[in-house]
Parts: C-alpha cells; structure tokens; sequence
C-alpha cells in the first residue's frame, strides 16, 4: 500500500535584517545594522560593539528607531544612506518617521 500523507509544511523562518538608529548618551545618533536588534543593542551598550558606541561618554545607548527588511542588501543599503547624511537630515528622516528626539 501506497502512503498518501501531505508533506510537512516548511516551518522555516524567513530571515529579517535590520537598519537601526540608536541614540547616544552624549545625545549624537549611530545608524547600524544587525539580523539581531536586542543582542546588538546589549554587545553596543556593554561597550563591545561599533568602534564609535564602544567610547564610555556614548553609553548608554538607547534604541529609537529601526526598519525591518527580508533581504541583507536593503538593509545597509538604508544604514548607508542613513550614516553619508548630515545630522540635520538624520533628525529630518527621524521626525518624518515619528521619531522624537
């Protein structure tokens, strides 16, 4: 006799990337990138992340925005656009997406 079982359906996850801002002690924004937000929040405030969040003055580092994308590549695409602005147009990007600083 034949089986006429369905296959199991695919319980693999798809994989999220994202594109974060973080907020810095000192009061200056830091754009990133992770497919992890809570575990590289924790490496950049226990001082071991990014060179630039790693400087005592920067910490703590608060997470006020990020996006989530399904491909890497979009990803730093929007964290390089966001890290070549100047300041004023990161605060612009910010406000325009309900951020407050």
């Amino acid at each position: 006799m034949a089986s006429t079982s369905k296959p199991a359906a695919s319980t693999t996850a798809i994989k999220k990337y994202y594109f974060y801002v973080l907020l810095c002690a000192d009061q200056t924004l830091y754009g990133g990138f992770t497919d992890n937000l809570q575990r590289r929040l924790a490496t950049h405030n226990a001082g071991k992340g990014a060179k630039y969040t790693r400087v005592r003055s920067r910490r703590p580092l608060q997470l006020i925005y990020h996006e989530t994308f399904t491909d890497k590549s979009s990803a730093l695409k929007a964290e390089y656009a966001f890290k070549h602005q100047s300041r004023a147009a990161k605060l612009k990007y910010l406000s325009a997406h309900d951020v407050k600083i």
